[in-house]
């Protein structure tokens, strides 16, 4: 049943029809494009509108809304610049598998094809970096557009969906009947593949389960716990994906991504039986897809995925399974099969607590201890962020993270994402701590998001390592072409100052020892609180430095 008709603006429509499919909050950049729209917010206050600094930032905050909640994060922007702004956004949402719907203001219906005035053809533009681009010519249609919207970012593979929304057209006055609250849909598998799946499990001696990608939930990773634990199978983790399973869980042995265990790398190659419930298996998690032969795979490989285009994409499994991780976790659950080997999960294990133990690097800061002071200084459901950069694979080495959803970040490797997610994370959970780990490059791609922090008092913790130069790249131009640097030195400034300018809380860290106590005060702060680590330009990673680089290149 539709619900009354009444004569609205577009803007009207539109706001009404966002709230009535449940949206809580808005990021966005204003823009004279969409002022009926914005005008139309105001007499919807269930809805908190956030005004960001920069549209990229925006983005990125939505996109992190849609990780947490598994519904579509919303993003308002105007066009041209503003849209390009968000682009960012979109391509993290994109290979991330996230929610997301981005909302530009376009300029006037009877201006189009003439290249007015920051003009741009969305269609065009977003077509590879988004499910689904359309432009909204009638204001009629606006609750058909945005259902289909809700409904195509969070159907199959969930992902971005982009509206464009002529100014003009929010401002036409129309009567028209809202549409009823979209449906999210849940795509579960058929008996006799869960029974197939029993069977290959129960046959395989080497068996190896590896989670990942969009639809899981904390009941998911409890259930997924309880099944490897009884049926003695080590679990993995697909890039980024690190809060999907208790890193102190027996069965866990480590993640495919950045700087992988050697001996992790091992048992991938030397299983004989692949369980892969979620992930794409990405080049990422592959190893530049060298890890798993293609198309055909060694091991057997059983291939969950909730999109059926992902399943023979590119690996052919002997099992596709066409099935939300949370339904087809949930049906395997209770299933028996024949216990595996405990003594080698128990081998895996101890390679994985080698592997992620505090090391020592040249120079006063010793990174590894000052994450694991992190980890054991804070509550399990601490919430940790972070963009891209060297600074990273030290994160995802020695961190543990123990309950779903504790971990944002991207898979597409997009920097700056940290800061805006770990914002976005706060004012969803006011009550948690939250921590954005940025290199000093990553950092300075939207570190202007602080102001966003101070105005609506998201009292995150950002965690400035500052190398003074852009670490991965130098990294891999001091390999490529040794003695040849140029364009990865940068000229920073004083990180502590500038968080004071906004409001916030700084500290400096120069030494391990200084970390534990900077770090104390920084939780009791009542404002957004910048820790800046000075670390030796000559440590890039916890097992490479420029110095050990250029000794290889002499050789």
């Amino acid at each position: 049943m539709t619900s009354q008709s009444r004569a609205r603006t577009g803007g009207q429509i539109l706001i009404d029809a966002l709230a009535i499919n449940q949206v809580e909050r808005i990021f966005s950049i204003p823009g004279e494009s969409f002022l009926a729209a914005l005008d139309a917010l105001y007499d919807r206050p269930e809805i908190e509108l956030i005004t960001c600094r920069q549209e990229g930032g925006a983005a990125y905050m939505a996109e992190a809304y849609g990780k947490l909640t598994g519904k579509p994060g919303i993003c308002f922007v105007t066009r041209g610049p503003g849209a390009t702004n968000a682009s960012c956004g979109l391509h993290v949402a994109m290979q991330d598998s996230t929610p997301m719907i981005l909302l530009i203001g376009q300029i006037a219906r009877k201006d189009m094809d003439r290249e007015a005035f920051q003009e741009i053809d969305y269609r065009r533009m977003f077509g590879q970096v988004a499910k689904w681009v359309a432009q909204i010519e009638d204001a009629s249609r606006i609750p058909e557009y945005l259902n289909r919207a809700f409904a195509t970012a969070t159907s199959g593979r969930p992902g971005p969906v982009v509206l464009a929304l002529p100014e003009d057209m929010l401002t036409d006055i129309i009567d028209v009947a809202d549409a009823k609250t979209w449906q999210q849909l849940s795509i579960h598998p058929a008996s006799q593949d869960i029974d197939k799946t029993v069977g290959i499990l129960s046959a395989a001696e080497r068996p190896v389960i590896i989670v990942g990608g969009s639809g899981w939930n904390e009941a998911t990773r409890l259930n997924m716990q309880s099944f490897a634990e009884k049926s003695a199978i080590p679990v993995v983790n697909s890039f980024r994906c690190q809060d999907y399973f208790d890193h102190e869980h027996p069965n866990y042995i480590g993640d495919l991504g950045l700087g992988v265990n050697p001996a992790l790398t091992k048992t991938i190659r030397n299983a004989d039986t692949l369980l892969v419930i979620g992930a794409r298996l990405g080049e990422m998690t592959t190893g530049g897809f060298s890890l798993i032969n293609i198309p055909n795979p060694k091991q057997t490989m059983i291939h969950v995925h909730v999109g059926a285009e992902e399943l023979g994409h590119i690996y052919q499994p002997e099992l596709a399974i066409n099935a939300s991780s949370s339904s087809f976790v949930d049906a395997l659950k209770d299933r028996e099969i024949s216990p595996n080997s405990a003594e080698r999960v128990k081998q895996a294990r101890q390679a994985f607590e080698d592997w992620s133990a505090s090391i020592q690097v040249k120079g006063l800061v010793q990174f590894s201890d000052i994450i694991k002071t992190v980890q054991n200084t804070t509550d399990d459901d601490t919430i940790i962020c972070n963009g891209a950069g060297n600074n990273t694979g030290w994160l995802h080495r020695f961190y543990r993270f123990r309950e779903y959803r504790t971990q944002l970040a991207p898979t597409s490797g997009t920097m700056g994402y940290g800061v805006p997610a770990a914002i976005s994370a706060k004012l969803m959970y006011p009550q948690r701590t939250v921590v954005a780990f940025a290199g000093d490059g990553d950092f300075m791609m939207n570190g202007q998001e602080l102001a966003t922090a101070m105005q609506y008092g998201a009292n995150i913790i950002v965690i400035i390592v500052n190398n003074g130069i852009y670490g991965t790249i130098r990294m891999h131009q001091e390999r490529d072409y040794p003695g040849r640097v140029v364009g990865t030195d940068m000229v920073n400034p004083d990180f502590c100052a500038l968080a004071k300018a906004y409001g916030g809380h700084a500290e400096l860290v120069t030494n391990t020892g200084e970390f534990a106590p900077a770090f104390e005060r920084a939780k009791s702060a009542n404002s957004p609180a910048l820790i800046e680590i000075q670390l030796d330009p000559d440590v890039l990673t916890p097992t490479m430095s420029i110095e050990s680089l250029r000794a290889k290149a002499v050789e």
